[in-house]
């Protein structure tokens, strides 16, 4: 792209970082914005691992003040918006915190561009695979599928994890609805719907991008609330047991992230060749796994104590979640290229590097 700009909201974020080397060769300019909040950025200041040619600014998505700021700042071609509180359980109990942040944030966004009359050509979402909840289950005896929504806090403190009759199916955009069973994912989708009335009201691309688990280098070490791969990670170097929480069985989908940076990338070189509507793609590594076997992997690996399984759980949680990619593969030229343990060897060496004595 020639004379491009790029705006990245919550550019100095886990992904923001990863993707910044692309955009910045991708766009003529890129400017990031972040809050820096202090759980995830120990120290208030530009991450190390945003690539220098990218402008930042420490600007809030939710102070419409800033907002003026950023777009007398720069006016983007392009806006890749990452901005986002994204953890599931923390939701429950600060959910004024995830809408203010996903949903209003994105509506200040919004209004600020309609204010300056900027309409650009695409807006990318990161959503999220919270959006889907339990999605759907295909009845065992081959009678059609059902959803069957959140598990209720009596079943799990009976220890009742799966569906009765039922077997997870993997979440497909446009064909699984979606049901979200946290705050978290509810703002998520909330923010799809809001991003692609108001695009589609003025003839800008969305772009939106349901994001699996997405782990690897350079996430959070602090954030409490961060993925449970470096959790794991974290537990394991120190020699402890990894605690697992249900039977183990919990199913989930691990992307690596430098898989993520380049579907982004490939969605923004595929943008003016993709349909107008708003059918999200799914990213994700289209291979499931459980829980327990990804926490048997790390153990293994730093020689700690066996997992072990405790029975506790999270509510809101969801059982199964992976995705089919078909569709993202075909329309956006992508594909992912690192296998999961292949991905979590280059987390383990970049998370001795991180912890090594100063």
């Amino acid at each position: 792209m020639e004379n491009k700009t790029c705006l990245v909201t919550g550019g100095a974020g886990f992904i923001g970082c990863a993707i910044s080397s692309r955009l910045a060769d991708r766009f003529d300019r890129v400017v990031a914005v972040d809050n820096l909040h202090p759980q995830i950025h120990p120290r208030a200041e530009r991450p190390v691992a945003l690539d220098p040619r990218v402008e930042f600014m420490v600007r809030d998505v939710t102070n419409p003040d800033h907002w003026s700021e950023i777009l007398n700042f720069i006016q983007p071609h392009v806006v890749v918006h990452l901005a986002a509180e994204t953890g599931t359980g923390q939701s429950l109990t600060e959910a004024t915190r995830h809408a203010s942040v996903n949903v209003v944030g994105t509506t200040l966004m919004l209004d600020a561009l309609s204010q300056y009359q900027i309409f650009p050509e695409a807006i990318l979402l990161t959503s999220s695979r919270a959006v889907y909840g339990e999605g759907a289950w295909r009845r065992r005896d081959g009678e059609g599928t059902i959803y069957p929504g959140q598990r209720t806090r009596a079943q799990l403190e009976r220890g009742e994890w799966d569906f009765p009759g039922l077997q997870p199916m993997p979440f497909t955009a446009g064909v699984t609805e979606p049901r979200p069973t946290s705050v978290y994912g509810a703002t998520k989708l909330a923010q799809e719907y809001v991003l692609g009335a108001w695009c589609l009201s003025f003839n800008v691309k969305p772009i939106i991008l349901r994001l699996q688990n997405v782990y690897g280098p350079g996430q959070s070490l602090i954030n409490p609330y961060t993925g449970i791969v470096s959790l794991f990670c974290r537990l394991a170097r120190e020699g402890k047991s990894i605690p697992v929480y249900e039977d183990g069985a919990i199913v989930r989908d691990f992307v690596f992230i430098d898989d993520v940076a380049a579907a982004i990338d490939r969605a923004l070189a595929h943008s003016s060749h993709l349909p107008l509507g708003r059918i999200p793609y799914d990213v994700g590594s289209g291979e499931p796994v459980t829980i327990a076997e990804v926490a048997d992997w790390i153990s293994k690996r730093y020689g700690a104590s066996s997992p072990h399984v405790n029975g506790a759980f999270r509510y809101g949680d969801v059982r199964h979640a992976a995705c089919t990619i078909e569709r993202t593969v075909k329309d956006l030229g992508w594909a992912p290229a690192w296998s999961l343990y292949r991905g979590l060897e280059a987390l383990v060496e970049w998370i001795e590097v991180q912890l090594q004595p100063k």
